[in-house]
């Protein structure tokens, strides 16, 4: 079969590949799209360090074709997607029996847009923040994959007010068509808010935006940390002085609790997914490549350059 490689120059390679058998507990997928997301920037910068030749690719969305001990025969041939721990980027894919959902009924694109990113804005909401109706919410990286969601899920969960934080003014003008009753450039966060202040507040950014991002929170307010797009320097934080000022610092790592819990975290992309069949949660598309171009489409995610949900062809 073809796949993908990320090479020990860091550069990525369509080569011939072995094909995979699914072990206990596990699944084989005919890979018709796959997801592209930041681990894949993390992946090649060396942050997240892996063996070199690695067969990167997160998400995939396709059809089981062999499944190994201990699941459901009956799962052979159904359409799916799932959350992969690597190899999405190939013609099959071993991944997880719990990870892979039933995607009937759903467009394979779609499928493969649905991703990590989905589960992910799904419980920063829903079960991290728990977002109460009437709450107001600021959304970091506004633009992106998990921005657009959040906000779908937000409003779902009842906030009455959502602000969007985004890098440029075509950005702003693409995440307010999710529903944000407020988008900003990030040059004039926070100064544009005057003495707004927010009960939930998502941050994939790091640095100076925690730091600030934490001085715009309510009393009993809760900021989520879930990533450090701008920076890995540590944020310091005194737990008195959040004591005192009631507020939250909390943090989700969907990789980890894939490991440690990943029936929660299935049991969240369940209920994700059929919001997303349903039509209440739309997954927006914005790219599809080809495997040769795979180092165009990361690099303008590092760059900051994507909109909503890139994806892979491989069938």
């Amino acid at each position: 079969m073809k796949g993908v490689i990320l090479d020990t120059d860091d550069q990525f390679r369509l080569t011939d590949l072995e094909e995979p058998v699914p072990g206990p507990g596990e699944v084989a997928i005919a890979v018709a799209y796959a997801g592209i997301q930041y681990g894949d920037v993390l992946v090649r910068s060396g942050h997240f360090p892996v063996p070199r030749p690695f067969v990167p690719g997160f998400e995939a969305a396709g059809r089981i074709i062999a499944v190994g001990d201990g699941v459901d025969p009956a799962r052979v041939g159904r359409q799916v997607t799932a959350l992969t721990s690597a190899g999405a980027y190939a013609g099959v894919v071993i991944a997880s029996a719990a990870l892979t959902l039933d995607a009937t009924g759903v467009d394979p694109r779609v499928a493969a847009g649905f991703g990590w990113i989905t589960p992910t804005a799904y419980d920063l909401i829903n079960t991290v923040t728990r977002v109460r109706p009437g709450e107001s919410v600021l959304i970091h990286a506004a633009a992106g994959g998990v921005g657009t969601l959040a906000v779908q899920f937000a409003k779902n969960a009842g906030a009455a007010k959502i602000t969007g934080v985004v890098g440029n003014g075509d950005q702003a003008d693409y995440a307010a068509g999710f529903g944000y009753d407020q988008v900003l450039t990030r040059d004039r966060f926070p100064d544009a808010l005057g003495d707004e202040r927010f009960d939930v507040i998502l941050d994939p950014i790091g640095g100076a935006t925690r730091r600030a991002s934490l001085e715009r929170l309510t009393p009993h307010g809760r900021l989520v940390a879930y990533g450090n797009i701008a920076t890995f320097e540590p944020v310091q934080v005194s737990v008195n002085d959040l004591l005192m000022q009631g507020k939250s610092l909390l943090t989700y790592n969907s990789n980890l609790l894939s490991q440690t819990h990943p029936e929660r975290l299935a049991d969240s992309a369940r209920q994700a997914l059929r919001l997303v069949a349903d039509g209440q949660v739309h997954i927006d598309i914005t790219a599809e490549y080809e495997p040769a171009d795979l180092d165009t489409a990361i690099q303008r995610l590092a760059d900051g350059e994507t909109r909503g949900k890139s994806i892979l062809r491989i069938a």
